[in-house]
């Protein structure tokens, strides 16, 4: 089936009945016939931009996803080994979902576009690369009218975070589904929990605690750039290190923290103040600390402190608490899943003192992200978590300059500061210069609190 006629009935509009058969005489005349079936119509095409783990697990729960027929037919990547990696793994799981052709195998900075070129409108792209290409992406997918599921963070600085919001309104307003990849607020133990606590179990919630320390992450301790291998290149491929691609460990992984925890909260923090510090980097020249520590302030005078670290040898801990006026409660104690909330009579977060704990067992969260956007898009629902994502990235990098910069960062501040770290970030090619360059000695420029307070770096 094409995707417009010449009535201009697109795909979309045969998507959201679920199959079943549309009779579209009311549009410019024309009728669908009833024998047309949901393997005819119902497909929904994908496409990967952004072929690292994240990208390869996203695909593979978008096609494990139960509501209509799915399938994979393009991607794309800068390096080959990533797109040729995320291939064969998700080969092992979906096979028969799986019809990228060789010629649908996209390298390079312009493969984003030839890959979503050969998606029709209503088909949906998943952008998976380094956070920085998000708006940049974002904006080509909203220009060919394609469904949206992008990773987090959304944006890395103020100038990013402005484009975002203004792309989703746009984004919007041609009742384009969007999903971000904040899966924690899909989670259904961490909802009902949410609820409870917004009718009062824990009473007003005045505190909340958020820890991520664990040993080294992802590719935040990058160490000097290898021969041969182009410095742009060097830094995508390990773009947790930097912070113009990703917003560096902190936004990179601290997000989802601070973004439960706000949800709790009902509310974003209008302030922080933190600090951090390198301490055991060694010759990694990243722009990273080891240490992170944040004080948001909300509104209301309420506080979230936030702790992360990655550093071997010490203790670990990845979870969020929440304390209330009458109790207080787990938000999350294992990681992302499960979640093991709970709710507790008083402030003593003991087994005799539960009032409340979701059950042993939960639905994976990051499954149930992909359930939800696909039915929404299915049943034509109204559906967009850009506003929520580009401030929950805000609000985390809101936290990362108070401590890059040693001063307090208002959330207007934040959203106004006009640092861009990657101007021009739309016309990169393999040929040009990396956002940030390193110094005769292979080392990259690094916050230094108090001394450059205006900017991160």
């Amino acid at each position: 089936m094409s995707e417009t006629n010449a009535g201009g009935v697109t795909r979309r509009d045969v998507l959201k009945t679920t199959g079943q058969a549309v009779a579209v005489g009311a549009l410019a005349g024309i009728v669908i016939p009833q024998h047309v079936h949901a393997a005819d119509n119902s497909t929904i095409q994908l496409a990967l931009v952004g072929c690292g783990g994240r990208g390869t697990g996203a695909a593979v729960n978008a096609l494990s996803t139960t509501s209509g027929p799915i399938k994979l037919v393009a991607m794309a990547d800068v390096f080959e080994d990533k797109l040729r990696n995320s291939y064969e793994g998700i080969k092992g799981e979906k096979e028969s979902q799986l019809q990228v052709t060789e010629d649908r195998k996209f390298i390079g900075f312009d493969g984003y576009k030839k890959a979503m070129d050969v998606l029709n409108k209503g088909d949906v792209v998943i952008l998976t690369t380094p956070p920085a290409f998000r708006w940049v992406q974002f904006k080509y997918a909203i220009e060919k009218g394609l469904n949206v599921f992008m990773e987090k963070p959304i944006a890395v600085d103020g100038p990013s975070t402005r484009k975002m919001l203004a792309l989703g309104e746009e984004a919007a307003k041609k009742n384009l589904k969007v999903g971000v990849g904040l899966m924690c607020r899909h989670c259904r133990v961490r909802g009902e929990l949410h609820d409870r606590i917004k009718n009062g179990e824990i009473g007003d919630v005045v505190l909340l605690r958020a820890y991520r320390q664990a040993g080294p992450t992802g590719s935040a301790a990058v160490g000097k750039k290898p021969d041969g291998m182009s410095e742009l290149m060097y830094q995508i491929r390990n773009f947790h290190g930097f912070l113009w691609a990703s917003g560096g460990g902190f936004s990179d992984f601290l997000i989802h923290n601070i973004d439960e925890s706000c949800w709790m909260k009902d509310a974003w923090p209008v302030e922080a103040k933190g600090a951090g510090g390198r301490h055991y980097r060694g010759d990694n020249v990243d722009q990273n600390f080891d240490t992170y520590s944040v004080e948001y302030t909300f509104a209301d005078g309420a506080k979230l402190f936030l702790e992360g670290r990655t550093q071997g040898g010490c203790h670990q801990e990845f979870d969020s608490f929440a304390h209330g006026t009458k109790g207080s409660a787990v938000i999350s104690t294992a990681g992302h899943i499960p979640a093991k909330s709970r709710i507790y009579k008083g402030q003593r977060m003991v087994k005799e003192d539960i009032i409340w704990a979701g059950p042993e067992k939960e639905p994976n969260p990051y499954q149930l992200e992909w359930d939800d956007l696909i039915e929404a898009i299915r049943n034509d629902k109204p559906y967009s978590e850009v506003k929520r994502g580009a401030e929950a990235s805000l609000v985390t990098a809101m936290g990362r300059m108070a401590a890059h910069t040693g001063q307090v960062v208002t959330f207007d501040q934040m959203l106004n500061c006009e640092h861009e770290f990657a101007p021009d970030l739309e016309k990169l090619t393999l040929d040009s210069p990396a956002p940030v360059l390193a110094d005769a000695n292979g080392k990259y420029p690094v916050p230094q609190p108090g001394i450059q307070t205006k900017r991160e770096y």
